[in-house]
């Protein structure tokens, strides 16, 4: 069982239960209400729980992780009102405080307001479950130890948007409250510029286009989104533009532009459309889904995979209006040597294949 089991706001969070077996430590709790009907306690929790599918309520509850009065139960309990339910593990529950660390930073800007950061692929942007430590945000914790104004902890300041771990690329960070409330609300409006850079697989048949379609967790893989027609009332609008910056045959190099910056919209959209990117092996980028059968080929895609093992997707620009200043800001981000050398393995690929 891991952390990663996620309640509701609804839920009360408690820091621990003196009743509670020697090795158990109690990390949720809530009170059912009084007009509850009786229902299944693994039905019940999967509504309530926010991150976590029936499967994953049913084996914790079979590891006896599930309590109601303080007793565990199975995953056929029915709740009745007015039980208190409570997930408990074998560990303490993880401090969430955000500690400074010695990072290194590629910052690209700074100023006193606003700081403008290059993150490598691989790096966890916030913490989070399994990423306590090592990310992003506790790097930039280190950088502004001194300054006086700046608590990582606090949410009125900090990171105003994010992008995935193994996705490269420009992120801003707003240093005071003003900065980041302005920021907040041009990304809210959308009148930020950012574009991504992403190797997909397949020959896109036209030069540009654009994706539409709401985006939710799939509720068949939690950890992926699914997309699903405008119109459907599932899940939140989601629009890329795309357009088409070289061509390589089996794969295409792609520029896209968000209207909306939903969680994994990229690489949801495009495996939608049919072309994943290009190692991203949780939409299924890591298949050979173009190009031949030969064992020369199949080589060529496994090196190709070891010299960029993450999705080929880099944030390379981003653009805001200074909160300050109210100037326009532009920055641009080169390839990483990973991304660079992916594309060109694919040049060189393609070139040699033309010519025979």
């Amino acid at each position: 069982m891991t952390d990663d089991l996620i309640l509701d706001d609804d839920i009360e969070e408690v820091q621990g239960d003196e009743s509670a077996e020697p090795g158990q430590y109690e990390h949720w709790r809530m009170t059912v209400d009084t007009g509850q009907q009786p229902v299944r306690i693994d039905k019940f929790l999967a509504e309530h729980m926010q991150h976590s599918s029936r499967n994953r309520i049913q084996t914790a509850a079979e590891a006896g992780c599930i309590q109601v009065n303080g007793e565990p139960v199975k995953s056929n309990y029915k709740v009745r009102p007015n039980d208190v339910i409570t997930l408990m593990l074998d560990r303490p529950k993880h401090d969430s405080t955000i500690h400074a660390e010695d990072i290194p930073l590629d910052i690209v800007y700074e100023d006193d307001d606003v700081l403008v950061v290059n993150k490598p692929a691989g790096m966890v942007v916030h913490p989070g479950a399994g990423n306590f430590s090592g990310t992003l945000i506790n790097a930039v914790a280190w950088h502004l130890r001194n300054l006086k104004t700046f608590d990582a902890n606090d949410p009125a300041v900090g990171l105003v948007h994010r992008i995935d771990k193994d996705t490269s690329g420009l992120l801003v960070v707003a240093k005071t409250a003003d900065a980041k409330t302005s920021l907040g609300k041009q990304f809210f409006h959308k009148t930020t510029h950012r574009t991504y850079n992403a190797l997909v697989w397949g020959n896109l048949q036209k030069d540009m286009g654009r994706i539409e379609g709401n985006i939710a967790r799939d509720p068949k893989d939690r950890l992926r989104m699914r997309v699903f027609a405008p119109d459907s009332g599932i899940g939140k609008p989601a629009i890329t533009h795309w357009r088409v910056l070289e061509r390589f045959g089996y794969t295409t190099l792609v520029e896209c532009v968000l209207e909306t910056g939903r969680t994994h919209q990229i690489r949801a959209h495009m495996k939608e459309r049919g072309h994943p990117i290009f190692g991203d092996e949780r939409y299924g980028g890591t298949e050979i889904l173009w190009g031949q059968r030969s064992s020369t080929y199949k080589a060529f895609i496994h090196n190709c995979l070891e010299l960029c093992p993450r999705q080929a997707l880099h944030a390379k620009t981003l653009g805001f209006v200074h909160p300050r200043t109210g100037k326009q800001m532009d920055f641009d981000s080169p390839w990483p040597e990973d991304f660079n050398a992916l594309i060109e393995k694919w040049r060189k690929y393609i070139n040699s294949k033309w010519k025979i």
